[in-house]
């Protein structure tokens, strides 16, 4: 039987701010409680308002690591104004820019995981840059063009360790069902030709795939 996270946590995480669908949730939970397993921070890339990141942390505390989640908080492509995923309470009112962290921690503390995550604000491929430790679980979740979710790939794929996941959301196959272009697609599709990854699993848009070999 799949495992699920309990109600509290499942309503916390369908109460979010957020796009993911529960089925994908769940999916997402899973593969975190097995990756916690081995004893490693487990990471996402691309916080938003913390909607997946409830799930990531809820896994994380039974597993006794760290979730990870790295986010600027000034909002992907698609979530700026006049565009189809725009939320105007994610504006700072002072600064007329998006700023999803103050929401985030709200959404955090409301679930009672603020204890069980570090967020590191700032842009993916910065913090990448300095980190030299090894991952159960990389959620790749950013932007969705071809420059920002391949420097996601690029940057934190090759720390997944041994074993661990490789988890790639919104990949959409079809040109006509995606929703902001297939960059995460082809990103999937780089990893499975690299020869150090394997799928695991597909759930919707969600791919889950093990590190099984040496080369990125």
């Amino acid at each position: 039987m799949t495992p699920a996270p309990k109600p509290e946590i499942l309503a916390a995480f369908e109460a979010a701010k957020g796009f993911m669908p529960t089925t994908e949730g769940l999916a997402l939970y899973a593969a975190a409680l097995e990756a916690g397993r081995l004893g490693l921070p487990i990471l996402e890339v691309g916080t938003y308002c913390g909607r997946s990141t409830i799930l990531l942390a809820d896994a994380a505390r039974q597993a006794g690591v760290t979730a990870l989640t790295v986010d600027h908080h000034r909002g992907s492509e698609e979530q700026q104004p006049g565009w189809d995923y725009h939320d105007p309470e994610t504006v700072d009112p002072e600064l007329g820019v998006m700023d999803t962290l103050p929401t985030f921690r709200r959404t955090l503390r409301g679930a009672g995981l603020e204890d069980h995550v570090v967020a590191l604000v700032g842009r993916s491929p910065q913090i990448a840059r300095i980190w030299d430790s090894p991952l159960g679980l990389v959620f790749i979740d950013g932007g969705h063009t071809d420059e920002h979710a391949g420097a996601d790939y690029e940057g934190w794929a090759p720390h997944v360790a041994h074993g661990g996941l490789l988890l790639i959301h919104d990949v959409f196959p079809n040109p006509a069902d995606e929703f902001t272009g297939q960059a995460p697609y082809r990103v999937y599709l780089r990893a499975l030709a690299s020869g150090a990854f394997t799928e695991v699993s597909v759930t919707d848009s969600l791919r889950v795939l093990r590190r099984t070999g040496a080369g990125i």
